[in-house]
């Protein structure tokens, strides 16, 4: 799978939490009581001394009020002119990331500086590779929705468990905890596609 290197995105990752708390003015000490995540822990994150786990950003991106995906966009560092928005993300330009905690290799797939609500992102589970997120309310309402390309897969959304075949699609919307489970001896590889709006009230129905 081509794309930039897992050492790339990392380094992108850091600048980003790094960019995306100085723009709303947190300390240190504010994105760790809004994200539950350690002050000590987010600033090894942000000199990239260590290497974040997909749940540790979760919770970074949830003190932040973005979606997760958001932290994979790629921008440019401090000091280096922004790129010029484009429509089209080619396979060469698309950032991979290895979770540490769970082995799953994703791909963010969507042009990063494009302005849209969509992102889209291509997954790959290893074998009985399990991740699981709290999902705290944030201030956007975040849709998403996984499209199951190869393999089986297992999401539980709340108290809810779905079991997933190759071609089956399951939308939701991320407002209570979600699991994601490979119970097979192979890989399994999703599409993840997610949107996001301003919250404008919890549902009720």
């Amino acid at each position: 799978m081509s794309g930039k290197t897992d050492g790339d995105i990392g380094d992108r990752i850091a600048e980003r939490v790094r960019q995306l708390r100085s723009e709303r003015g947190y300390s240190l000490d504010v994105l760790a009581g809004r994200s539950g995540v350690s002050r000590s822990a987010i600033s090894m994150i942000e000199r990239r001394e260590t290497s974040p786990t997909a749940v540790v950003l979760d919770k970074l991106a949830t003190g932040l009020g973005v979606p997760l995906a958001s932290l994979f966009d790629t921008r440019a560092a401090d000091g280096e002119p922004e790129p010029e928005p484009t429509p089209v993300a080619r396979r060469s330009d698309q950032p991979r990331w290895r979770d540490p905690g769970s082995g799953y290799l994703r791909r963010s797939i969507s042009p990063p500086a494009w302005p849209s609500p969509i992102r889209i992102a291509d997954v790959e589970l290893p074998a009985g590779g399990n991740v699981s997120y709290d999902n705290a309310e944030r201030d956007l309402q975040i849709y998403q929705q996984v499209w199951v390309l190869d393999g089986e897969l297992e999401v539980t959304v709340g108290t809810a468990t779905h079991r997933l075949d190759e071609g089956d699609c399951l939308a939701m919307e991320l407002d209570a905890p979600t699991g994601f489970r490979n119970r097979t001896d192979r890989s399994a590889r999703y599409a993840v596609v997610v949107v996001t709006q301003p919250r404008t009230g919890r549902r009720t129905s």
